[in-house]
């Protein structure tokens, strides 16, 4: 499935037709591929804090990588017109501190996209993905990797992740305009978007 929602990331943002896009915690670069399928017109750079990652990265070809803390980006502001992170701020040291930066590098009118697991909103269907996220998970996902406890971090941290609203309250903290959130898979995953706007920043 991530292969479907990194499409989608795509897809949205060609609908802005960028010339620089900046996709944090790229990891192996899956996003950055996606992208530059997507918007083959665009300067696409991964920047990562973790330099093994940015070595799968280049391993996969991606060209333009940067080893970088999202808490304290090596970029003047204002200078891309996308912004992405997949699957990284609910990992980072401060999820308000990620976005400020995140939104001081936007240009005036550009585009933030935060995609990220969730839980979903319906009663059952949360009950029943918080069995498969605590109970099933990280002894299955442990006994074939031999890390159970990367995978109870995981379930950890993904209660722990705003979701929703809340993520959006925190979107929109930095002065950003925000889009309704648009789960996928029943809520699994959440995709966030939000537009700079310095009018509302002030």
């Amino acid at each position: 499935m991530d292969f479907v929602w990194r499409t989608r990331v795509a897809r949205l943002v060609a609908r802005q037709k960028p010339e620089r896009v900046l996709d944090l915690a790229t990891g192996s670069g899956d996003l950055v591929i996606a992208l530059l399928k997507a918007c083959p017109q665009a300067h696409v750079t991964g920047a990562d804090f973790c330099p093994a990652m940015l070595e799968e990265a280049r391993r996969k070809g991606v060209p333009h990588l940067v080893h970088a803390d999202a808490l304290a980006l090596p970029f003047a502001e204002g200078l891309f017109d996308v912004v992405t992170v997949a699957f990284g701020l609910r990992n980072m040291a401060s999820w308000p501190g990620a976005v400020k930066e995140m939104a001081r590098v936007l240009r005036e009118g550009g585009l933030l996209v935060v995609l990220d697991f969730s839980l979903p909103d319906q009663p059952l269907a949360r009950w029943i993905y918080r069995q498969y996220l605590h109970r099933i998970l990280p002894p299955v996902a442990g006994w074939t990797t031999g890390r159970p406890e990367a995978y109870a971090y995981l379930a950890e941290s993904i209660e722990a992740f705003p979701r929703g609203d809340s993520m959006n309250a925190l979107i929109g903290a930095e002065g950003l305009a925000c889009n309704p959130p648009r789960p996928m898979c029943l809520g699994v995953v959440t995709l966030y978007s939000a537009f700079k706007d310095s009018k509302r920043a002030k």
